[in-house]
Formats: C-alpha cells, sequence, structure tokens
C-alpha cells in the first residue's frame, strides 16, 4: 500500500497544513481537504507516514457524516474530487484521502464526548472526583464506563501546543450560552447513537472528539473529522474489562510503544519500528472494517 505523506496539487492554492489535513482553496463557497498519512502522537507530527491511514479517516467520516446528516448538517458540499482536480495522475496519489467540503467557520472549542474514565478524564477524576466540573460517583475504576455520557470540552491548540479541558461555562463564554447548548446537545447525540452502532459491531467509543462550524446563517455544522481512530478511543468489546487501559484500534497503540521507550514527547520524534508501521495501519483498517461493515479496501 502506498503512502502520501504530504500533497501537492497544481491549480489550487494552498491555505495550510496541520498535523494531518492539507487545505486547498476551491472557490470563495469551497475546500479541498486532503486528509494525509501523516500521524501525529502528543502533538508531535511523525516523520514516517502510516500508509492508508487517511484514506481510512476519510472513509470512515464518511459514512459517519451520512449517518448522522438527520441530527446536524455537515460540511460535505456533495462536489465529487474530479471536479476540482482533472488531473487523473493526481487523482490517483490522492486515492480515497479527499473531501470537497463547504467553507465553514470553526468554532473555538474542541467538543469531547466521554463514555468511559480514561485518559486526562481519568487524571481529572484522581484529582477532584469530577470531569471538567461534572461530579462523577465516588469509586470509578480506571476504564469504566459512566452511568451516562459527559460533555467535556476543551480549548483548540495551536500546532504545537496542547489542548486544555475547561468546564461548559467557559464554553458559553466563548461562543454564547445558546450555541453551547446545542453544541453539547448534538455532541452527545451523535456520540449515543454512534457508540450504539459500534457497540454492535464488537467496538466500545470511549470518547471522541467533534468539531463544529457555521454557516453564513449561523447554522450549525459538523466538519473536520468524525468518529475517527484519529479523533476517538476504539477498543474491541471483547477484550474489555475495568480497572485496566483496554487495548485499542486507535493511535493509542503508537503511544503506548513511546511511551515505553521513555521518550521526552518533544520534537523531534523518533523512528518508529516498521512493525508498529504495519500493526497501526492494519489497526485502522479493522476499526474501518467494523464500523463500515465494508472489508473491500
Amino acid at each position: 500500500m502506498t503512502a502520501l505523506y504530504q500533497s501537492d496539487l497544481s491549480g489550487l492554492e494552498l491555505l495550510g497544513r496541520g498535523k494531518v489535513r492539507d487545505i486547498y482553496a476551491v472557490d470563495d463557497e469551497h475546500l479541498l481537504i486532503v486528509a494525509t498519512d501523516r500521524l501525529s502522537a502528543f502533538d508531535v507530527v511523525f516523520p514516517q507516514p502510516i500508509p492508508g491511514k487517511g484514506e481510512v479517516l476519510t472513509r470512515v467520516s464518511n459514512f459517519w457524516f451520512e449517518r448522522t446528516a438527520s441530527i446536524l448538517p455537515n460540511q460535505l458540499a456533495g462536489i465529487p474530487v474530479e471536479a476540482v482536480v482533472p488531473d487523473p495522475a493526481e487523482r490517483r496519489r490522492l486515492g480515497d484521502r479527499a473531501v470537497v467540503v463547504r467553507r465553514l467557520q470553526p468554532l473555538p472549542v474542541e467538543a469531547i464526548v466521554r463514555g468511559y474514565l480514561i485518559g486526562s478524564g481519568w487524571k481529572d477524576y484522581q484529582k477532584s472526583g469530577a470531569v471538567c466540573g461534572i461530579p462523577l460517583p465516588p469509586g470509578l475504576r480506571l476504564a469504566e464506563r459512566l452511568p451516562e455520557p459527559i460533555f467535556t470540552p476543551s480549548t483548540k491548540a495551536d500546532l504545537g501546543e496542547h489542548d486544555q479541558n475547561i468546564d461548559f461555562d467557559h464554553v458559553a463564554a466563548l461562543v454564547g450560552r445558546e450555541l453551547a447548548e446545542e453544541v453539547r446537545r448534538a455532541s452527545l447525540e451523535i456520540y449515543t447513537d454512534a457508540a450504539a452502532h459500534a457497540r454492535e459491531r464488537g467496538i466500545l467509543i470511549a470518547d471522541t472528539k467533534f468539531e463544529f462550524g457555521l454557516d453564513e446563517g449561523g447554522r450549525l455544522h459538523l466538519i473536520d473529522e468524525v468518529l475517527t481512530p484519529d479523533s476517538s478511543r476504539f477498543w474491541p468489546a471483547d477484550r474489555y474489562r475495568p480497572g485496566i487501559s483496554p487495548p485499542s484500534f486507535d493511535k493509542q497503540f503508537v503511544r503506548d510503544y513511546l511511551e515505553s521507550i521513555g521518550w521526552d514527547k518533544r520534537p523531534p520524534a523518533p523512528e518508529l519500528p516498521q512493525e508498529i508501521i504495519d500493526k497501526t495501519a492494519e489497526k485502522y483498517r479493522e476499526a474501518e472494517r467494523r464500523i463500515t461493515g465494508r472489508a473491500d479496501y
């Protein structure tokens, strides 16, 4: 499987490169987003790609965009990539990594929903018995399923910086209380529906991150990526046990390796062994197969 670390398209203005995505201007109303095979962990971009990762992220996101469209409109423009990338060779290089989206105004928050107690939520709970100001029952164990999903937003950090957990009042101060309420409602509804779908296919969605944007009329849209192995923590249901950190289908596999070698989590990123790259690529593909039900990639 070929890898795409960085795209370079003719005829389109490159607006920027994020940790994973390259963004091009199509016209005043549309963008082309390319999900490359770049890997980031602990907010550092690694020098080696994970082959096929960007295609998995794009196909999985498109699956969820379609499924959740009845809950909230999303960024998809319905314009085929060939309409904006006419060169066949460039399209072959992109594979399924590109999508044309509407230009929307992103909100300055990460909308995180947690269904299980893990990661920074677990650390917060150990210190205060709460996560992002939301009190939780005493005595919960690591990775325990929460009584109900909770909305635990964070700031949206610049490239190379770390997001910071914030409470709901902080979100309301940033975007207004009415819009904050809408973001929370949509986040919880989408997560609940997706978690039920994934559970039927042997995957537990421990937590996930959503991003939202507004159109010119102020209408809320789901944007960026949705419920992918990059933006979510996916656990195999048959290996889940409260009290331990379960294995995962996402890049937690890479994080665990990096913790094991004692990397200080500062650039430059270390070289990853080929075995780690191959296993990570397979975990992404397996997550896609389970979630979408398609096995033809």
